[in-house]
Protein backbone atom coordinates (compact mmCIF):
# COMPACT_ATOMS: atom_id res chain seq x y z
CA UNK A 1 0.00 0.00 0.00
CA UNK A 2 1.34 3.26 -1.04
CA UNK A 3 2.01 5.54 1.76
CA UNK A 4 0.11 9.25 1.51
CA UNK A 5 2.21 12.45 1.38
CA UNK A 6 1.67 14.79 3.81
CA UNK A 7 1.70 18.83 2.51
CA UNK A 8 1.95 21.96 4.26
CA UNK A 9 -0.44 24.62 3.42
CA UNK A 10 0.57 28.16 4.30
CA UNK A 11 -2.76 30.13 3.81
CA UNK A 12 -1.76 34.10 3.58
CA UNK A 13 -4.71 36.22 5.33
CA UNK A 14 -4.92 37.79 2.35
CA UNK A 15 -6.76 37.92 -1.58
CA UNK A 16 -4.61 36.77 -4.82
CA UNK A 17 -4.04 38.78 -8.05
CA UNK A 18 -1.55 41.32 -9.05
CA UNK A 19 -3.56 44.66 -7.49
CA UNK A 20 -3.98 42.87 -3.65
CA UNK A 21 0.14 42.11 -4.02
CA UNK A 22 1.13 45.46 -5.41
CA UNK A 23 -1.42 47.05 -2.28
CA UNK A 24 -0.49 44.65 0.20
CA UNK A 25 3.17 45.52 -0.31
CA UNK A 26 2.80 49.17 0.03
CA UNK A 27 0.79 49.05 3.32
CA UNK A 28 3.45 47.11 4.61
CA UNK A 29 5.80 49.23 3.79
CA UNK A 30 3.90 52.21 5.07
CA UNK A 31 1.83 50.76 7.79
CA UNK A 32 2.71 47.70 8.99
CA UNK A 33 0.72 47.68 12.08
CA UNK A 34 -2.49 47.63 10.19
CA UNK A 35 -1.20 44.69 7.45
CA UNK A 36 -3.56 41.58 8.70
CA UNK A 37 -1.66 39.09 7.43
CA UNK A 38 1.06 38.30 10.24
CA UNK A 39 2.43 35.16 8.19
CA UNK A 40 3.17 37.21 5.24
CA UNK A 41 5.32 40.17 7.39
CA UNK A 42 7.32 37.49 8.73
CA UNK A 43 8.47 35.26 5.50
CA UNK A 44 8.14 37.60 2.96
CA UNK A 45 9.93 40.97 2.33
CA UNK A 46 8.96 43.80 0.22
CA UNK A 47 7.66 41.58 -2.90
CA UNK A 48 9.38 38.18 -2.35
CA UNK A 49 9.83 35.56 0.08
CA UNK A 50 12.65 35.62 2.53
CA UNK A 51 15.89 33.44 1.50
CA UNK A 52 15.82 31.81 5.01
CA UNK A 53 12.22 30.53 4.89
CA UNK A 54 12.89 29.21 1.19
CA UNK A 55 15.63 27.25 2.57
CA UNK A 56 14.18 25.92 5.88
CA UNK A 57 10.96 24.67 3.18
CA UNK A 58 13.13 23.24 0.74
CA UNK A 59 14.37 20.81 3.30
CA UNK A 60 11.08 19.74 4.47
CA UNK A 61 10.07 16.05 3.80
CA UNK A 62 6.75 16.88 2.32
CA UNK A 63 4.87 18.95 -0.17
CA UNK A 64 4.11 22.36 0.41
CA UNK A 65 1.22 24.72 -1.17
CA UNK A 66 0.57 28.20 -0.90
CA UNK A 67 -3.11 29.70 -1.19
CA UNK A 68 -4.81 33.24 -0.33
CA UNK A 69 -7.55 33.21 1.62
CA UNK A 70 -9.58 33.59 -1.77
CA UNK A 71 -8.10 30.36 -3.20
CA UNK A 72 -8.11 28.13 0.18
CA UNK A 73 -11.86 29.05 0.46
CA UNK A 74 -12.72 27.86 -2.55
CA UNK A 75 -10.26 24.85 -2.64
CA UNK A 76 -11.58 24.44 1.13
CA UNK A 77 -14.77 25.51 1.40
CA UNK A 78 -15.96 23.12 4.40
CA UNK A 79 -13.22 24.40 6.47
CA UNK A 80 -13.23 27.89 8.22
CA UNK A 81 -11.08 28.72 9.84
CA UNK A 82 -8.83 32.46 11.83
CA UNK A 83 -6.12 33.59 9.02
CA UNK A 84 -3.25 32.88 8.43
CA UNK A 85 -2.22 29.73 9.35
CA UNK A 86 0.22 26.97 8.74
CA UNK A 87 -1.82 23.69 8.13
CA UNK A 88 -0.80 20.09 7.47
CA UNK A 89 -2.75 18.17 4.96
CA UNK A 90 -2.03 14.22 5.56
CA UNK A 91 -4.52 13.46 2.63
CA UNK A 92 -6.94 11.13 5.10
CA UNK A 93 -8.56 13.81 6.59
CA UNK A 94 -9.34 17.65 7.17
CA UNK A 95 -5.75 19.56 7.35
CA UNK A 96 -4.97 20.16 10.75
CA UNK A 97 -3.52 23.25 12.27
CA UNK A 98 0.22 23.14 12.40
CA UNK A 99 0.54 27.33 13.46
CA UNK A 100 -2.56 28.87 14.36
CA UNK A 101 -3.69 32.60 13.86
CA UNK A 102 -3.11 33.58 17.49
CA UNK A 103 0.74 32.44 17.30
CA UNK A 104 1.45 33.72 13.83
CA UNK A 105 0.28 37.02 15.19
CA UNK A 106 2.59 37.01 18.21
CA UNK A 107 5.86 36.15 16.01
CA UNK A 108 7.88 38.77 14.79
CA UNK A 109 10.77 36.96 13.52
CA UNK A 110 11.38 34.52 10.95
CA UNK A 111 13.76 32.16 13.20
CA UNK A 112 11.37 31.94 15.57
CA UNK A 113 8.73 31.05 12.98
CA UNK A 114 11.11 28.52 11.61
CA UNK A 115 11.48 27.00 15.22
CA UNK A 116 8.41 26.34 16.02
CA UNK A 117 7.39 24.62 12.42
CA UNK A 118 10.39 22.76 12.65
CA UNK A 119 9.04 21.53 16.03
CA UNK A 120 5.40 20.87 15.57
CA UNK A 121 6.58 19.06 12.06
CA UNK A 122 8.87 16.99 14.54
CA UNK A 123 5.99 15.58 16.89
CA UNK A 124 4.61 14.63 13.42
CA UNK A 125 6.85 12.48 12.48
CA UNK A 126 8.05 15.01 9.98
CA UNK A 127 11.99 16.13 10.57
CA UNK A 128 13.83 18.37 8.50
CA UNK A 129 16.65 17.05 5.86
CA UNK A 130 19.57 18.55 6.31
Amino acid sequence: MKQRTATLLMVYNADSGIFNALTDAVRKTVSPDTYECSLCAVTYGMVSMRRDWRKFLDRLPVEKKFYHRDDFSRDYPDRPIPLPAILLDRGDRDPATLVGSEELGRITDLSELIELTQTRLMRNGLAPTH
